[in-house]
């Protein structure tokens, strides 16, 4: 495998050198203060469970018992092995209920010595956060394995730290999913939001109504007990699932089996394609309210979290419009338009739900004066709509600047905070209102192969912005830490680093990849929604090609870009003009080496002008250098070469070449 010889050696000397004072947690705790030697970690270590819940925590303990023998290779006793056996002590001083909830005490405190560790907290889910940050201090020097001494105190700052899954759009197996979920605890989020309804599929088993799953999910669909499974696998994690069931847009799925709920005449099938569709819940009929009534009853007494999402959003309103029934219904209820008539809907479902002792979250859209102000709205319109709702006596949840499907680079998500722009200036009892964020995954262009590298690492950062203090923004130090972070979430089971090269074996026929590697190295897919329209796509279009398999961001790019600043704030450092000078120059010669792949495989065919882009930019690139290095004039060359440059940030196969703008300003700061 290439590797960017610069940052590996950059990583080995911060992985090998004093800790930092974040050492590599991510996210970083509240308070943290480093001390002088180690605990080590040998066959000698234990863990011995005190107090509450000693049941659950004990299981806990031995779950972490796994994880470390995974990564160590060391084999653990279960018990103390002797007087001076080195012990993990967890004390949890008040028993927790059964399901994790809104505002519970998460917090936790840790202290540890050469002696020994205690991890004591209110309770088992603040035992599980001291959990994962035991995990993350272990270590490997000259001595072996160890967790440095160190005094932690720790709590979160927002209590609602989510994920959202889409498993609609494209269908996410049950092992993807406890995957995820591991990968959520190992970084504190605290929320799997499920969401289960949408145009292209409805994925959960209805008892009352089967047509539901069985017409309206191609097969594809979880049972009630592979729900429960789901959820008491979260809860142990001290995660808490909410599910979310889109109405009353976003619903073909629903007409599928039950064309009675629709606004028109059916019949439905399910949608194959991306956007906003017209279907919707007919809201003026009693038939469907009732249906609504009895559904939300038994999925309600299936999933215990006392939230449930309705979704909310993109109702476009063509079927109303067309419909002379519902026309009537707004003229006589003197509805204005069909924001109105939304309304009207949503108030009766937000009845529904307090019948059956749920609160409702929607999107922005569900926002409205008339509406209880015990809903939670989730903004994905931003901060002004975000400061919106907890004005008018609603609390919020932001996801605005965390859609993971929009391909933004980690220090882009990790630079949006829920308490900024318009809500920064809210009074602070309208600020502890704003109850923290989700991410979010949206499912057009992942499958059960790649979803976990349009995940991890970059939710990992997210959930940093969600748990440490405001202050904790150093991006630099952001990348350092999740550097190690993606590495240790492997150990879970999580595939964003070796899917990447299974992906790109298949793209080659199985043969040797480095050259087709170190091009997709320097690539990242388009942005936000550019995809659809360069292509047709349906739910059946194979997600196999080189977008497919290429990572969201490029460390590499990143990194050489690091490179570039570096040497340019001091242009005569020897040493980094031959690293540039060597990686400039391994690019533009490794289209000879993958000319014959991409020429011979189906699937790369489109990738040939982003090899050919890449040795015209690096050239590019070492013509800029000479001329640094030199002192000598490009003259009237370097308008030539800017334009040139301009116009190889052009996406080709719905993929963009990243070191553009590092050259650029090499270009820029030749003579």
């Amino acid at each position: 495998m290439k590797v960017f010889f610069i940052a590996a050696l950059t990583f080995a000397c911060l992985q090998f050198g004093e800790a930092s004072e974040t050492g590599f947690l991510m996210p970083v705790p509240q308070e943290i203060s480093w001390d002088n030697g180690f605990l080590h970690v040998d066959s000698s270590f234990s863990i011995v469970v005190e107090g509450a819940d000693s049941g659950r925590t004990g299981l806990a303990a031995i779950r972490t018992l796994s994880r470390l023998s995974k990564e160590t290779g060391i084999n653990f006793a279960p018990l103390p092995a002797g007087p001076d056996a080195r012990v993990l002590r967890i004390i949890s001083r008040k028993p927790a209920p059964l399901y994790p909830g809104l505002g519970i005490d998460e917090s936790y405190s840790m202290a540890v010595s050469g002696r020994g560790a205690v991890l004591t907290a209110d309770n088992f889910f603040g035992i599980v956060h001291g959990l994962e940050t035991f995990l993350q201090l272990l270590r490997l020097d000259s001595s072996g394995f160890s967790i440095p001494a160190v005094v932690i105190k720790d709590a979160p700052r927002f209590p609602w730290r989510g994920l959202l899954i889409d498993v609609c759009r494209h269908w996410i197996p049950m092992d993807v999913l406890k995957r995820t979920i591991d990968g959520m605890a190992a970084v504190k989020l605290n929320v799997l939001h499920w969401h289960l309804s949408e145009d292209q599929g409805f994925r959960i088993e209805s008892k009352r109504f089967p047509r539901l799953h069985s017409l309206g999910s191609d097969g594809l669909y979880y049972s009630q007990d592979q729900a429960r499974e789901v959820i008491a696998y979260a809860a142990e994690r001290g995660i808490r699932v909410v599910p979310e069931f889109d109405m009353p847009g976003h619903t073909t799925s629903w007409f599928v089996g039950h064309p009675e709920l629709a606004s028109m005449p059916g019949p439905y099938t399910l949608q194959r394609t991306w956007g906003v569709f017209d279907p919707a819940m007919d809201p003026t009929r009693e038939d469907v309210y009732g249906f609504l009534d009895t559904f939300i009853e038994e999925m309600t007494g299936l999933f215990p979290d006392p939230f449930f999402h309705i979704g909310g959003d993109e109702v476009n309103g063509k079927q109303w419009d067309a419909s002379p029934g519902v026309n009537e219904f707004k003229e006589r209820h003197s509805l204005k338009d069909n924001h109105d008539l939304q309304v009207y809907f949503n108030k009766r479902i937000s009845d529904i739900l307090k019948k059956h002792k749920r609160r409702m979250i929607g999107w922005d859209e569900v926002l409205h004066p008339d509406l209880p102000h015990n809903i939670v709205v989730q903004s994905w319109r931003g901060h002004k709509a975000l400061a919106a709702t907890v004005q008018q006596g609603s609390e919020g949840i932001l996801s605005w600047g965390y859609y993971l499907d929009h391909i933004r680079p980690a220090s882009y998500h990790y630079g949006i905070d829920p308490l900024a722009d318009d809500a920064l200036y809210l009074p602070t009892d309208k600020k502890q209102m704003v109850l923290g964020g989700e991410a979010c995954m949206w499912a057009e262009f992942v499958s059960e192969e790649n979803i976990d590298s349009r995940i991890w690492p970059r939710t990992a950062a997210i959930a940093e912005r969600f748990w440490s203090p405001k202050a904790v923004t150093d991006t630099k130090d952001m990348y350092r830490r999740l550097a190690h972070v993606s590495k240790r979430l492997t150990w879970l089971g999580l595939t964003h680093i070796s899917s990447y090269e299974k992906m790109l074996e298949r793209l080659t026929g199985y043969e040797e990849i480095d050259a087709l590697q170190t091009l997709s190295d320097v690539l990242e897919p388009v942005k936000f929604y550019e995809r659809p329209h360069t292509r047709k796509y349906t739910q059946q279009t194979p997600l196999n090609r080189l977008v497919d398999a290429t990572r969201p961001e490029s460390n590499t790019a990143r990194e050489f870009a690091e490179l570039v600043e570096s040497y340019l704030a001091e242009p005569m450092q020897e040493g980094q003009a031959k690293a540039l000078r060597w990686q400039l120059t391994q690019w533009r010669e490794n289209d000879k080496k993958l000319q014959p792949l991409l020429s011979t495989s189906p699937l790369l065919v489109e990738a040939i002008p982003l090899s050919k882009k890449l040795v015209r930019v690096s050239q590019i690139g070492l013509d800029a250098l000479d001329a640094i290095e030199q002192r000598s004039s490009l003259g009237d060359r370097k308008q030539g070469l800017a334009t040139a440059l301009s116009e190889e940030q052009a996406p080709a196969a719905e993929l963009l070449l990243m070191i553009v703008s590092p050259i650029q300003f090499l270009l820029n700061a030749a003579p």
